[in-house]
């Protein structure tokens, strides 16, 4: 059986989705999940981007010892001397640079002929080898770039010392006839092909990243590239646990596998949907809620007479556990410890007590605690890592159906002093919002607003993701809360204090590359 090796890139291309902002401990959280997971190559970030790239970027790859980590970078030297300072105290150092070989690329963007951008990728390849174990290259927009010209491009970056070959379908356009296609003639045509890996990455925007993705390994790809749960610039990147299932399931026909551990996908895919504010559909592959529901009678009755008449996938391959109840108010705080780390959780002595004690409060007003209930109260304390300049002390609404929505909210401010305000509004929330943006100053753009519940039943807890755009600054914050009204407070001001950081430098955003 073929060993593919899994190339994420959550925290790299991944973040690229509109409004997704992972702070450094979430990132970190993410990295050690990713790990046991037991993905082969994560992608950190892109160093030479910001202060706050950087730092995140270096600790993941200090910290980080069962996958190797890797960092972007263009085909400029300051860029590779940069990643190399982030990367250099990893297990396994890598460097990922790439450069855009389609002639739209050459000549609209980089403003480069064909041999410009040989000389350069050369140039550069031999410069990451003076300092890196492991290089790879990319071919951006590799799906609409001359096939000769590609050929003769790979031949010279590997001679370069490239161990990686990346073709992406950077804008998601390819066919799989057409991706089969040219991964089959650079592995027929690039004599030296057989001394470098050929890595697919395919992007979603005709909904075929994950097919697109298995027709590159079906010929002769032998890494795949993607995010959990598909997330990423655009309509997203080829979702990794579809493929690892895909190759699995179906290994009679594929001859492959990957060396991910299969039930730990549910559990990833619940991080990064809580961590990213980005839901997964009910009814997406693998990983959805639905994934594993049988509404229809004929279907129940199969599958409760032998699962396999509608069942090609268990959900225990997948770490869906049937069995959801796990802590309640008499547990003590050696139980919730173990029970934070068997979902994938690193946490110091400070936020298990105050976790712990957030959980005791839950308990108290549910009858039932889940494991979705405990990832809950992490991501909200994960959500906070970064520094706070304001949090919410209480929070009063009046509301009747005849009555004008007025909402009172206490704040704690940047200062520490505490504040308050009243003002109205046409719906609850949005008297609450009113009143948090006169507290705040500044104006805050909300775009997007969505609830949902962690689990069934009236005393479930809320989930509220928000998009906004604060002082020229998109976005993203979420809060948690058995009221509904305490969670979007909650998420609102978790989005201010993202602002706030991103313009204080703390956490700097990105330069968002599409590779």
């Amino acid at each position: 059986m073929r060993k593919i090796n899994v190339f994420d890139t959550t925290l790299r291309d991944g973040e690229q989705a509109p409004g997704v902002n992972f702070n450094f401990d979430e990132k970190m959280q993410i990295a050690y999940q990713l790990e046991r997971l037991g993905v082969d190559i994560i992608e950190a970030g892109f160093p030479a981007s910001s202060n706050g790239s950087f730092e995140s970027v270096k600790n993941i790859a200090d910290s980080i010892k069962g996958s190797s980590v890797t960092g972007l970078s263009r085909t400029v030297f300051k860029d590779i001397d940069t990643a190399w300072e982030a990367l250099k105290g990893g297990v396994e150092p890598r460097l990922h640079i790439f450069i855009g070989t389609s002639p739209i690329h050459m000549e609209h963007k980089l403003r480069m002929t064909p041999e410009q951008v040989i000389e350069n990728s050369v140039e550069a390849v031999k410069y990451a080898k003076t300092r890196f174990p492991h290089v790879q290259w990319s071919a951006e927009d590799a799906c609409r770039s001359d096939l000769d010209f590609l050929v003769k491009i790979i031949e010279k970056v590997i001679d370069a010392g490239a161990e990686v070959i990346n073709l992406p379908d950077t804008v998601g356009y390819v066919t799989q006839d057409e991706i089969r296609h040219m991964f089959r003639y650079i592995k027929e045509n690039v004599p030296n092909s057989d001394q470098a890996v050929l890595s697919t990455h395919c992007h979603d925007d005709l909904g075929m990243a994950a097919a697109n993705s298995l027709a590159a390994l079906e010929a002769g790809a032998g890494q795949v590239e993607g995010t959990i749960n598909g997330i990423g610039e655009r309509a997203g990147n080829a979702s990794l646990e579809e493929i690892a299932v895909a190759l699995k399931i179906r290994n009679d026909y594929y001859k492959a596998e990957t060396g991910l551990t299969l039930n730990e996908i549910k559990r990833t895919s619940t991080m990064i949907s809580k961590l990213s504010g980005m839901t997964v559909p009910s009814n997406k592959a693998v990983v959805g809620d639905n994934a594993f529901a049988h509404e229809s009678g004929i279907h129940q009755d199969g599958v409760l007479k032998n699962s396999s008449t509608y069942e090609i996938i268990t959900p225990d391959l997948v770490g869906v556990n049937a069995n959801r109840m796990v802590l309640g108010k008499l547990s003590g705080l050696h139980a919730f410890k173990n029970k934070i780390e068997a979902l994938g959780y690193q946490a110091s002595e400070e936020e298990l007590k105050k976790v712990f004690k957030e959980f005791k409060t839950l308990a108290d007003k549910k009858s039932e605690i889940t494991d979705e209930d405990i990832m809950a109260l992490m991501s909200e304390e994960k959500a906070g890592e970064s520094v706070s300049y304001y949090e919410v002390e209480t929070l009063q609404v009046n509301y009747g159906t005849t009555n004008i929505p007025t909402a009172t909210v206490t704040l704690k401010n940047p200062e520490g002093n505490t504040i308050q305000e009243a003002a109205t509004g046409s719906g609850s929330v949005e008297a609450v919002y009113q009143t948090i943006e006169r507290m705040i100053g500044g104006h805050a753009d909300l775009k997007d607003y969505r609830i949902q519940s962690i689990t069934g039943g009236r005393d479930a807890l809320a989930e509220v993701n928000v998009l906004m755009e604060y002082e020229g600054v998109e976005v993203s914050g979420r809060g948690t809360a058995n009221d509904v009204l305490e969670a979007s407070a909650r998420a609102y001001i978790n989005a201010i204090n993202r602002a706030l950081n991103y313009q204080s430098g703390r956490d700097l955003q990105a330069e968002k590359v599409n590779v």
